[in-house]
């Protein structure tokens, strides 16, 4: 295919990716420059129409040196929103950009980031989208070669679209800010005890079929402190992790379970940064739900989608004994919603939250609710409905507070594809295992959705992004852009600031120690025009001043422990005062599901700048595993949280 053909094609799928009308700049007038070039290619090969030229660094007599960057003075400004990077396309894969910058300017000398990250190594045309910003100038900084075959960096086209009109979003309502690109699309991820974002898709970046149960991987890391994202493709395992089950277990390590190849287990650990092979469940499974219980072990149910269907009863992990043992009293059926496509999609994505004495409690998506126990072959209990909520497959559930048992539930559809979504939200109140919980509807969202992602933050608001109005996997139709944050006071939602790309099946969305948040994703879909392979970095409310500029943050100077049981003191130093702290317990994420993250809040006594809260002493409220510590000053803004870990006493 021609390749004028082939871009604009490829641009007609990138702009309707957006939300918002753009169009790509006339590069007439452009000037171009680099910080090295080898003699027939000069930088000005990059905006010269002809893909069979290209910018490349110096490589004769001697290598230039990474970092390389390339500048465009587009001549007067624009208020750019994405830019597109065409590796050359003469078969050869050198200089082919890997970690990188998008840097934009208005005067050539003050720069500032709009995307970092990693591209895949192959020759497609790369799209870095971002919040629209007034600049003249655009630079991509090259920081590795994609594919480590030396010191160069190359670029056959760089194209940039600007937006007709711009209009400043108020920080009142948070601000979308670095957009993250990854060499892949993150369906699934986990924060780790480094505070560091594991992600992955399939043995493919942006597909998952036409070779499942191939064995392996495609993973890849964001260190949100370097502004770096790593990749590594798991193979030790064989295990293909798309669409599993996941927990962090006891230790911080994330337990991925079933999916592409059903049977398998892998657990990553990252203190040594490496994947071990985990025994094989009882049951092959995908789309199962996985929770940690209170004594650490992992409990899983559902999950039709692989392995085959139905009949797929709970079953437990003991990681001590490196164990799965079927639970008998654990029957799959209490938990089935009545979607139109039978069991293939009726036990998918159980909404399980361990709790009290190995209980498990299951607040959807089914409309009924049930208490599942763990102890010796497992028991069943109904839990009622879930008020006047209709099944609510692919909706969120967040215990936004531990110790009152709390648990907000929002949004979702009564089948899993082609059907609408609803903007229902309840609050679940849960108390001793067995015991019927109260439920009571409070105020809906503004927008329905599915496939979205809630997140708890420290201040036990909720965040709810992405999803679509009417739920079909695969498509950005119905997209919901604006975020929107969830009062626990007022029991009411707020639409904030909208997002700039889809963020719909497949996505995910997780808090970073330094209280913002990752919502990324979307797709998986091969040559499908909804693959997401990228994320932006939200900044909630409560990091700025009524008047819009950032917010001074208290700083944790020091705590007595890092590691503790539950029901222990931890005594912290800050550098100046605040009047709460809350623990958030490190989440994972896929296919909407986030059983991990749980907020505890702790109320402090105080001596000066020094401050001592107590852990929850039932380790059902306070989960075994790692926890971010995170203190808020009087008006709400949090400090950057310091990570703990908690244990069983």
């Amino acid at each position: 295919m021609a390749f004028s053909k082939m871009l604009q094609i490829y641009t007609t799928v990138f702009l309707s990716m957006l939300h918002f009308a753009i169009s790509q700049i006339d590069r007439t007038g452009w000037t171009v420059t680099a910080d090295s070039f080898q003699p027939g290619n000069e930088p000005a090969k990059a905006i010269d129409g002809n893909t069979s030229t290209f910018w490349h660094t110096a490589f004769s007599p001697t290598n230039a040196p990474l970092p390389h960057n390339i500048t465009v003075n587009m001549a007067k400004s624009y208020y750019v929103t994405s830019v597109t990077y065409q590796p050359r396309q003469d078969g050869n894969s050198n200089g082919n950009i890997g970690q990188h910058m998008v840097m934009l300017s208005m005067d050539g000398t003050t720069w500032s980031p709009a995307a970092i990250g990693t591209y895949i190594d192959d020759s497609t045309v790369k799209s870095t989208a971002f919040v629209a910003t007034p600049a003249q100038y655009v630079r991509v900084v090259g920081l590795t070669e994609a594919g480590n075959r030396g010191p160069w960096t190359s670029m056959s086209e760089i194209n940039v679209f600007a937006s007709s009109t711009y209009t400043p979003a108020s920080n009142s309502l948070g601000q979308w800010t670095t957009t993250v690109d990854f060499p892949l699309v993150p369906a699934a991820a986990a924060v780790l005890a480094n505070g560091k974002v594991l992600t992955w898709s399939s043995f493919s970046p942006n597909t998952f079929s036409g070779s499942p149960g191939t064995g392996f991987t495609v993973t890849a890391t964001y260190d949100p402190v370097a502004g770096v994202v790593s990749q590594r493709t798991v193979t030790n395992t064989q295990h293909d992790m798309f669409c599993p089950g996941l927990s962090m277990d006891a230790t911080g390590r994330p337990v991925v379970t079933g999916g592409n190849d059903a049977s398998k287990t892998s657990i990553y650990s990252p203190s040594a940064d490496a994947w071990t092979a985990g025994p094989s469940m009882q049951l092959a499974r995908g789309y199962q739900a996985s929770a940690t219980l209170s004594d650490g072990r992992t409990f899983v149910i559902g999950g039709s989608w692989s392995g085959g269907s139905g009949g797929k009863n709970g079953e437990i992990y003991d990681p001590t004994a490196n164990t799965w043992s079927l639970l008998s009293g654990c029957p799959v059926a209490p938990m089935l919603t009545a979607d139109t496509q039978g069991v293939y999609r009726q036990d998918n994505h159980g909404w399980l939250f361990g709790w009290k004495n190995g209980s498990v409690f299951q607040a959807g998506p089914s409309k009924a609710m049930n208490w599942y126990g763990t102890a010796a072959s497992g028991s069943t209990t109904a839990a009622g409905l879930r008020g006047t909520d209709t099944d609510s497959m692919c909706g969120v559930a967040i215990m936004y507070d531990a110790v009152a048992g709390k648990i907000l539930t929002a949004g979702g559809s009564p089948n899993y594809q082609n059907s609408d979504a609803t903007t229902n939200a309840h609050v679940i109140t849960i108390g001793a295992p067995g015991v019927k919980p109260t439920v009571v509807s409070v105020g809906s969202m503004a927008y329905a959705r599915a496939f979205h992602n809630g997140i708890v933050l420290p201040n036990g608001q909720v965040l709810i992004v992405g999803g679509q109005a009417y739920a079909v996997p695969f498509s950005d139709a119905t997209s919901v852009f604006n975020a929107e944050l969830w009062d626990p006071t007022t029991l009411k939602f707020t639409t904030l600031n909208p997002a700039v790309i889809p963020r719909n099946y497949h996505s995910i969305g997780l808090l970073l120690p330094d209280a913002t948040v990752i919502s990324g994703g979307g797709g998986v879909c091969g040559s499908c025009s909804t693959n997401h392979d990228d994320a932006e970095i939200f900044t909630p409310p409560y990091l700025f001043n009524s008047d819009g500029s950032r917010a001074t943050r208290p700083s944790i100077t020091s705590v007595s422990a890092t590691s503790v049981k539950v029901g222990a003191k931890i005594t912290i130093t800050m550098n100046t005062a605040v009047t709460s702290f809350s623990l958030i317990r490190q989440g994972s994420t896929t296919h909407t599901v986030n059983t991990d993250q749980r907020r505890i809040p702790l109320t402090p006594t105080a001596s000066g700048l020094t401050y001592t809260v107590t852990v929850p002493s039932d380790s059902g409220v306070a989960l075994p595993g790692y926890w971010m510590l995170f203190a808020l000053n009087s008006a709400g803004v949090p400090s950057i949280a310091t990570t703990v870990l908690i244990m069983n006493s």
